[in-house]
């Protein structure tokens, strides 16, 4: 697991990697990509955007808004670069319309579901590619 604009911190981590609030802010989203890539190996991945990792000036739709966080710029582009990733589920949480003047953390929210179909996309024509390949290897091998 990895765990991305954290700005709180515990003493134990679990075993979870830990990209602090203060690291993202200074790295490039092709920089926290790669981080994810590299730490989910390969496996199936389920990815879970917690809306409030956001500066609360992109979402301040959200119970727990801490200043600080990264732009939805950042993390769309981050989003982005995941399609080696094999994103088989996702979700965003924290989203609270109550605190959303004008719809702000919620369109933050939309744009960043319509990057996540965008993944499982990718994974589905990877899959088919991949299914293609071998129907093609194996025919060729039988002289189809």
């Amino acid at each position: 697991s990895i765990q991305i604009g954290i700005r709180t911190h515990a003493p134990d981590t679990f075993g979870i990697k830990i990209l602090y609030g203060h690291e993202v802010e200074e790295m490039r989203a092709s920089d926290i990509a790669y981080a994810i890539v590299d730490r989910t190996g390969g496996k199936k991945t389920y990815l879970t955007f917690d809306i409030d990792c956001l500066d609360p000036a992109f979402a301040p739709g959200t119970g727990t808004p801490v200043a600080g966080g990264p732009s939805s710029a950042k993390m769309l582009s981050t989003l982005r670069q995941l399609g080696q990733v094999d994103v088989v589920g996702a979700d965003i949480v924290e989203v609270a319309p109550a605190y959303d003047h004008a719809d702000i953390t919620a369109i933050a929210g939309s744009i960043i579901a319509m990057h996540y179909l965008g993944l499982l996309a990718e994974r589905k024509a990877r899959a088919e590619e991949l299914n293609n390949g071998n129907h093609a290897a194996i025919n060729h091998a039988h002289g189809i």
